[in-house]
């Protein structure tokens, strides 16, 4: 069976002050669904939520390596589309290059595109 990660920035981490229609809660639920949906489809999803701070969140990624081998790892929007995240977005993308020979890279828009850009790659 396809082992995934799914990485994305925790809800708690983010500034909802651009989003005027969204928030921590909302947020968080639409994780959970998308989460029951990987689980729904059969997929064994683990999940790690990371801060901002590009330290902190290789650690993060680097304490759930010993549940894998991973053979997909998804990253979401949130690390990969704001500017003021490149840094940490190049650290996650680094650290899972030296340490998960042959992972595939898939990413998602938003927690509901995550199991497309799954499909994509599994």
């Amino acid at each position: 069976m396809t082992r995934i990660l799914t990485i994305g920035l925790h809800p708690s981490a983010i500034d909802y002050t651009p989003f005027p229609d969204l928030d921590e809660a909302t947020l968080t639920a639409r994780i959970e669904q998308g989460d029951a949906a990987l689980r729904a489809a059969g997929f064994d999803a683990v999940r790690c939520l990371v801060g901002t701070d590009p330290d902190e969140a290789e650690q993060s990624v680097r304490e759930q390596l010993p549940e894998g081998p991973f053979d997909v790892v998804m990253i979401g929007g949130g690390v990969r589309m704001a500017p003021e995240h490149t840094l940490l977005f190049e650290r996650l993308i680094n650290v899972l290059v030296a340490t998960t020979p042959g992972v595939q890279f898939c990413f998602n828009t938003s927690p509901e595109t995550t199991i497309d850009a799954i499909r994509r790659w599994v």
